[in-house]
């Protein structure tokens, strides 16, 4: 292993005790020096893949030695046995009594009962498996609080020199936290670990460019440009107590990093474990971690898990492999059934109880904010996967205000139409002649059409959480409209994003509608692609146009 200047060290695998010896070497090298060390163990497998497995079919040279090689358990009996250190009767009877508990295991197999989870002690001992029924809670803080954070997270130390651009965006900040207003989602992100941490929960975040952010919004670990390699990270000196954070710029393996993070969050529930895709197409390249663990893990093997995925989205023109986090691949993972309306009574709620995972796309910086707490302060813990934004972290009509993440608020799963000659306060309105359920950046790109045509009798609502779905607050929105057509908007590709995720759930919330019962849902957004999208920047004005229109 020069690559990593590891040692290797080689073992003859029928030597058992040889075997041990190189495991208890290679762990205390690890402990000693905190360094890899490879373990070669020079081996075989008599049966191939499996027992069933008939390898001499492709390997019969190979098959035909392994077949005169004695086994290993033959080898070790025999030298115990040479030495002393058992008898051949002492062998016989332990082999039986292993067979006869196999065989017994075997027969009680069909009433076996999964226990609780063995690791649900220490840190887990308050979290909760298969909730019946979990309390909704807000997730809002104390707006003195907030502030403090926000002056921590605007400042670094007096000594030190910062680059010219993170001073301008740090004294930015600043007034944003003395106004109150156009919190950005830098910012809220920021409010968010900082009032977990002052909680006394552990924050930690890891991917390509987390530090400063891909797109150089975050700043979390700012660095002196004198040359002398000094650091600070602002939000670790919040107060002597707070709770650790750790922010880490990985290597370009999503599949490895992925995968210690989504162990990390098994091993402490009180802390916010959180993966950051460098942009959200590059998460395909941990696929067999999403596939066999992330959304599964619960179901397979009882091992809850709080872990966040941040994959940035949207289409902003920057092709076809920085556009998508593959938002409909998630959809499709998701356990809930589109033809079933649950209770969604706050009392009787058991949607993300039951789900697998959680998949949001925020529009807001204050729902992501919310949704980010929402985590920690949870009884229990799905994973969840969040649609970040891209061009909305700096757009103005994105901002939020300090009161919309103060006290008494927490994360709206749908975000009804804001213009309020719209959404009549009065009750419903019968001349709006569309209603358009969107998620996202589009929602903006929307929002400005209609305002430039000076549209009033088109609604827009926007769906965070896709799934699991909001039925109620779907059916509710539509009844607010009795005349208008239910459109799904989106700015994917009409194979990929949210539509076919959310089309028959649609249906199903307008089934307890009093207005569209039999409506049918349309579909306004790009046509079927096989790329996700375009890298031509002219191409792309036609299809957002197109959508438009």
């Amino acid at each position: 292993a020069k690559v990593f200047s590891a040692p290797i060290l080689h073992v003859n695998g029928d030597d058992p005790e040889a075997v041990v010896r190189s495991f208890n070497m290679a762990a205390d090298y690890r402990q000693q020096f905190g360094r890899d060390v490879v373990l070669d163990i020079v081996c075989y497998r008599r049966y191939g893949h499996n027992e069933a497995d008939q390898p001499a079919f492709t390997q019969p040279l190979m098959y035909d030695r392994i077949s005169k090689q004695t086994p290993v358990k033959k080898l070790y009996a025999e030298f115990l046995t040479r030495k002393g250190h058992i008898t051949p009767e002492w062998l016989a009877q332990h082999e039986a009594a292993l067979e006869e508990s196999a065989n017994q295991a075997f027969i009680d197999a069909p009433n076996y009962r999964r226990p609780v989870a063995e690791y649900l002690g220490s840190r887990w001992g308050s979290i909760r498996v298969n909730v019946d029924g979990a309390k909704i809670c807000d997730t809002g803080v104390d707006v003195t609080v907030l502030r403090r954070i926000g002056d921590v997270v605007s400042a670094a130390p007096q000594d030190m020199n910062l680059h010219q651009l993170i001073k301008s965006t740090f004294n930015k900040r600043g007034q944003v936290v003395k106004t109150g207003e156009r919190i950005d989602f830098a910012l809220a992100e920021a409010m968010a670990f900082g009032s977990l941490l002052l909680e006394g929960n552990h924050v930690r975040l890891s991917g390509q460019d987390v530090e400063r952010g891909t797109f150089s919004h975050r700043h979390a670990i700012v660095h002196d440009q004198s040359g002398n390699m000094r650091k600070y990270m602002p939000l670790s000196n919040l107060a002597p107590e707070q709770g650790n954070i750790s922010v880490y710029n990985s290597h370009l393996s999503e599949y490895g990093v992925l995968g210690f993070e989504y162990g990390y969050s098994m091993v402490n529930p009180n802390a916010l474990v959180c993966w950051e895709a460098q942009f959200g197409d590059f998460a395909n390249t941990a696929q067999i971690m999403i596939d066999q663990f992330i959304t599964s893990g619960e179901s397979k093997w009882n091992r809850s898990s709080g872990l966040v995925m941040l994959l940035p989205h949207g289409y902003e023109g920057q092709g076809p492999e920085h556009s998508s986090a593959r938002l409909e691949r998630f959809l499709q993972m998701c356990n809930d059934d589109e033809s079933v309306y649950p209770p969604m009574d706050h009392l009787a709620r058991r949607q993300i109880e039951r789900s697998n995972i959680q998949v949001v796309n925020c529009s807001t910086p204050a729902n992501y904010f919310h949704v980010l707490r929402r985590q920690v302060h949870r009884e229990f813990r799905k994973p969840l996967i969040a649609m970040t934004p891209k061009s909305l972290l700096r757009l103005p009509e994105a901002a939020s205000r300090l009161p919309d993440i103060g006290p008494g608020t927490r994360f709206l799963r749908l975000i009804p139409e804001q213009d309020s000659d719209i959404l009549l306060a009065s009750g419903p309105n019968p001349s709006v002649r569309r209603v358009v359920f969107c998620s996202g950046k589009v929602y903006y790109d929307l929002v400005k059409e209609r305002v430039r045509l000076g549209v009033k009798d088109v609604a827009i609502a926007r769906v965070e959480q896709i799934s699991p779905f909001p039925f109620d607050l779907v059916h509710r929105q539509a009844d607010d409209f009795p005349n208008a057509e239910i459109v799904w908007c989106q700015e994917e590709p009409k194979n990929m994003g949210a539509w076919t995720y959310v089309c028959p759930r649609i249906e199903t919330a307008l089934a307890k509608s009093d207005h569209h019962k039999s409506s049918q849902i349309n579909y306004v957004g790009r046509v079927s692609s096989a790329a996700t999208a375009t890298g031509d920047k002219v191409q792309r004005k036609k299809e957002l146009d197109c959508l438009l229109g």
